[in-house]
């Protein structure tokens, strides 16, 4: 009997329509655990280098993890990853919602689609039951749509539907892929699919899901929930609301958006607006999100309210994801909330981004200002903004004219196909991706390595345990400081009472590029074991002092699969994924040339403070000078076989450190 995984992948060749249930090798769970760890193994056994984005080889796996549909609180992330069409290099965007738990029920760890479909369809999986199912009636309808259409064909309201809308039809580069009460967004995954012609994927279980020692789990379950009724009780002072709590993070709860509307930029990561929380921007803004949301809902399994259901004057209801209620009006530079409530429906159903979209609109905007595109171009465009929005959205969409079909594929592909011009406007990417838009005035270490170097490419699935910024008072510090289990080592909290806002100890030259390699590359661990256990990271890597963390997660795993780790077994595993995941985007061409933040990301940069960030990072990891795993480090992990191959390639010298 396997534990906590179910011991089977499900395989189907899209051009055959063949469909396999594959029994999979116990030792991966040793090696990799499962998740992204098991999925990157995959990839990197099957999809060569240079396999393309829309080659029908780019495999597209939809995974559970190790704590899916157990009694976990929050274990209910999917993980789909892919080769994205935008970076090149390989992506995982997760979602929550209950789709995970669905398929583990239904006796699945993971499907896996390869080649490509000659028709449209959709996927039906009912336990031991798996079906490709006609589509063609499904094609340009909505993602959400899609959803309630292929719940009503196969009279089952509880079935767990993954869908594209017309964005991921149309290879939309930033095109989403759309579950209930979650979305699996960045990079472009809703275009892989598209590509593939699966318009939606449907699931139901009602297999049991094994644990080694059901005691052991159980009464540490009971701890963790102790913990979150405690923090739940006691929110962290000192900080951002959003941060004083635990969740994903709950942006439907609290309305005061002081922060996000001054800190973050507006229109095209462009210009930060200090002074625009006023009173009546606080009293407009909170009465349009109370209006807005019916109620606070959550993923599966979980006590926290991170999500909401929208119900918005005549706009059909959906649920709002996260800081998708901030992105559209402050991309247009609407003053109005009410705005982003209503567009954000629409893109739901369209199926796109909702952090790279609104930036890519606000993009198509400023290439009309600075004369790049033309008045033809935007021919029957509205002059207001709202309106402009809208249209800019149905013709990326659509690819629709010339806007369209480039603006589709993003603003970095967009700028290379203009000229140069075009391509200082693109100037908010990391590897071809846009960020957040964050614009802020002094050099961070740690985020300057978090934005440089994650394989996420996305600061939101790296950022979490340590906290954004030094406390001004050193009783602040203390306090803080007082009540830290989560840490690795007691020694660390030298370092945030040591850390100033001012002075020797401040940004940018503290932390120290020593102990910003150390704090980094716990953070980044503390994901990587969340994602190859699909945990929430909301409560866990992503929210500070949160229920789970190193000193817990070798326990719980242990008492699910019967696998005896201690932390530093589970690190091993983790960092031997990430590694592989690394040396997997090496042979796509990634390098330290490409892990450099925006030029005007911080208004003060440092240059050869930066290049030493790099260096003593990479060297912390086991990376040469070029952020390639050397051999050595590769042995240490177990990946001999990783190192064989990027000496092939020329990627690394035989004896190289």
């Amino acid at each position: 009997m396997r534990y906590g995984e179910t011991g089977y992948n499900l395989e189907i060749d899209l051009a055959t329509g063949n469909i396999e249930r594959v029994e999979t090798d116990p030792k991966l769970l040793e090696t990799h655990l499962g998740g992204l760890g098991t999925s990157v193994k995959i990839h990197w056994d099957r999809v060569p280098p240079e396999v393309k984005p829309f080659d029908p080889e780019n495999l597209l796996i939809f995974s559970s993890g190790l704590l899916n549909a157990t009694p976990a609180f929050s274990a209910n992330r999917t993980v789909i990853s892919f080769v994205s069409p935008q970076s090149e290099l390989l992506a995982y965007p997760m979602m929550g919602g209950f789709w995970s738990a669905e398929l583990k029920h239904a006796g699945y760890d993971k499907v896996i689609f390869s080649n490509k479909s000659p028709d449209w369809v959709y996927v039906w999986i009912h336990d031991d039951k798996v079906e490709l199912r006609d589509a063609t009636h499904l094609v340009g309808k909505g993602a959400l749509e899609t959803q309630d259409l292929i719940r009503e064909e196969l009279e089952d309201p509880r079935a767990q539907v993954a869908a594209i809308g017309p964005a991921g039809e149309n290879r939309v580069f930033v095109a989403s892929i759309e579950q209930s009460r979650s979305s699996s967004s960045r990079l472009g995954g809703g275009a892989v699919m598209g590509d593939k012609k699966i318009k939606a994927v449907a699931v139901r279980g009602t297999k049991d899901v094994h644990i080694h020692d059901g005691p052991a789990f159980m009464e540490l379950m009971q701890e963790i929930t102790e913990y979150i009724n405690y923090r739940n009780e006691n929110p962290i002072p000192d900080v951002m609301t959003i941060l004083s709590g635990i969740g994903s993070p709950q942006e439907m709860v609290h309305t005061d958006e002081k922060w996000h509307t001054e800190n973050f930029s507006w229109g095209n990561a462009r210009e930060r607006r200090k002074g625009f929380w006023t009173d009546e921007i606080d009293e407009s803004w909170s009465q349009s999100q109370t209006d807005a949301i019916q109620r606070l809902i959550s993923c599966y399994n979980c006590p926290q309210h991170c999500g909401a259901l929208i119900s918005h004057e005549n706009v059909p209801r959906y649920m709002m994801k996260c800081f998708s209620k901030l992105t559209y009006a402050m991309a247009a530079y609407v003053d109005n909330l009410d705005f982003g409530f209503q567009i954000a429906q629409k893109a739901s159903e369209y199926g796109v981004d909702a952090f790279s979209f609104p930036q890519i609109l606000a993009y198509g905007v400023e290439l009309k200002e600075a004369g790049i595109l033309t008045d033809e171009d935007f021919e029957g465009c509205p002059e207001d903004k709202e309106g402009r929005f809208y249209w800019l959205m149905d013709r990326v969409v659509h690819r629709e004219g010339k806007v369209g079909n480039l603006l589709a594929d993003g603003t970095y592909w967009a700028g290379k196909a203009l000229g140069p011009e075009a391509e200082s406007l693109a100037h908010n990417n990391i590897k071809k991706h846009e960020q957040l838009p964050i614009k802020l005035g002094m050099l961070d270490p740690l985020y300057f390595l978090m934005y440089a170097t994650n394989e996420k490419i996305s600061i939101t699935q790296i950022e979490g345990n340590w906290p954004q910024a030094a406390f001004p008072k050193m009783e602040q510090r203390e306090r803080f400081v007082e009540d830290w289990p989560q840490l690795p080592d007691e020694s660390w909290k030298e370092w945030l009472l040591e850390w100033e806002l001012r002075g020797e100890k401040a940004i940018p030259y503290y932390p120290t590029p020593q102990i910003a390699a150390q704090i980094v590359d716990w953070m980044e661990m503390l994901h990587n074991i969340d994602d190859a256990l699909c945990l929430c990271a909301g409560m866990a890597s992503f929210c500070l002092k949160p229920p789970y963390h190193i000193h817990n997660y070798p326990r719980l795993v242990t008492a699910l699969t019967g696998l005896e780790l201690d932390e530093k077994s589970l690190q091993k595993i983790v960092n031997r994924s990430r590694n592989l995941h690394r040396a997997f985007n090496n042979l796509r061409g990634m390098s330290r040339k490409d892990e450099n933040p925006p030029k005007d990301h911080w208004k003060r940069r440092f240059p050869e403070l930066e290049e030493e960030l790099l260096s003593t990072y990479y060297e912390f990891k086991g990376w040469n000078h070029d952020g390639i795993p050397t051999k050595e480090r590769l042995h240490e992990l177990d990946l001999d076989y990783v190192a064989d191959e990027l000496i092939k390639r020329g990627l690394l010298k035989d004896g190289e450190d």
